[in-house]
């Protein structure tokens, strides 16, 4: 049988991950500092890991409800009533948008997207955008449309009207951005939403880093002060009817394994992703929504401001040589290759690997362009300093 004649069109429409290649390079690469991945380096809080264990060791590894863990819905729509206003439906809580548990924000993005986009449709993302955002559309019939927000890497309502067709289905916003760091404004917010609404399309809002706000950016704070809130447009008025409002734990809490976020917005869409959440991941893992159940007690801010002074460091550094929009959260940095260095973000990349072991991502696994390097912060502060010392050596 000669396999290869029937994989699907779907399957050949995805390339794998660039940064998933640089990743696998650096396990074999003796040396290298490794400023590629998203991955916090920093232990999972004990007390989580150990709620986990305990539920385990308790026997709570079944199936949950295909929404998720009764009880982590209930303190979730506590939490987003606090936060963001909204009244979600969960056990114990009456609401009026849905809420549910699912396999990270990955999950969640892909069951919105089956939810919603049909054969022809358009998704439209920002550009720089997060490796998946293209696929998603692709993986459901749909087309990616890309819209530019070099160079400052704002995502804004003047920049997307303008692509919209009546194919548009659906709106991705991400902020804190990734690969940029980028934090929208208010203002950004509370104009996209309107532009939504008035054209009718499903604005989602994937905030996977919405604790990974830096200070001078955060608009509001959490009654003790522990946790810098990033503005959303699930703040505005009335947006339970119109965002589907993504989040997670992996990020925030180092749990990126544990595969776990949850989303919620209109009641509507909730239920027709539970039900194919039903036929796909079934739930998240179990024991796995017991442990992060207890990291919704745990304050992060101290390791916040430990990357909030990384970041601080890596603009200081790297823009005495070429441009960086300040990343206002998550642990990315996303810098220009100079212009007189007369190279693609591709070869800036390959020669930080031949030079100094440097493995980083060019900037065509984010983009439709190739000028700008990601680097991670999110690594010791010895081996950031040595790949600081290193891109420094490569742009002097």
């Amino acid at each position: 049988m000669d396999v290869s004649k029937l994989i699907s069109t779907r399957a050949h429409s995805v390339d794998a991950s660039g940064i998933r290649r640089v990743s696998e390079l650096g396990k074999t690469l003796v040396g290298a500092i490794n400023l590629s991945i998203g991955q916090p380096e920093f232990p999972v809080p004990m007390v989580v890991k150990q709620a986990a264990v305990d539920a385990i060791l308790a026997d709570r590894n079944g199936y949950t409800a295909n929404p998720g863990l009764d009880e982590l819905r209930g303190a979730i729509a506590r939490r987003l009533r606090a936060d963001v206003g909204w009244n979600c439906q969960a056990p114990g809580v009456v609401g009026d948008c849905g809420l549910m548990i699912t396999a990270g924000t990955s999950g969640a993005l892909m069951l919105a997207c089956m939810a919603v986009l049909n054969e022809g449709d358009e998704l439209l993302i920002p550009d720089p955008y997060f490796v998946m955002y293209p696929h998603l559309a692709g993986m459901c019939g749909a087309k990616p449309v890309v819209c530019d927000t070099y160079p400052d890497f704002r995502l804004t309502a003047a920049r997307v009207e303008r692509l919209i067709t009546p194919r548009t289905k659906a709106l991705i916003y991400n902020s804190p951005g990734n690969p940029s760091g980028v934090v929208g404004t208010t203002q950004d917010c509370r104009e996209l939403l309107e532009l939504c609404r008035r054209k009718n399309i499903l604005l989602i809002s994937d905030e996977i880093y919405d604790e990974f706000t830096f200070s001078e950016s955060a608009n509001e704070r959490w009654a003790d002060g522990s946790r810098s809130l990033c503005p959303s447009p699930a703040r505005v008025g009335g947006s339970h009817e119109d965002v589907l409002l993504v989040r997670g734990f992996g990020k925030t809490y180092g749990c990126t394994g544990w595969r776990l976020g949850y989303c919620a917005g209109p009641s509507a869409l909730i239920e027709q992703m539970v039900k194919l959440q039903q036929y796909s991941f079934v739930c998240a893992p179990t024991p796995l929504q017991w442990g992060v159940l207890a990291a919704l007690d745990v304050d992060m801010a101290p390791q916040v401001k430990i990357y909030q002074n990384r970041r601080d460091r890596v603009v200081a550094r790297l823009s005495k040589y070429t441009e960086v929009a300040v990343p206002g959260g998550a642990f990315y940095a996303f810098f220009a290759v100079p212009a007189r260095l007369k190279e693609t973000a591709h070869q800036f990349c390959e020669r930080g690997i031949a030079q100094h072991k440097l493995l980083s991502i060019p900037g065509k696994v984010f983009s439709i362009r190739d000028t700008h390097v990601r680097i991670s912060f999110a690594v010791s502060d010895a081996n950031l300093d040595r790949g600081l010392d290193a891109l420094e050596a490569m742009m002097a």
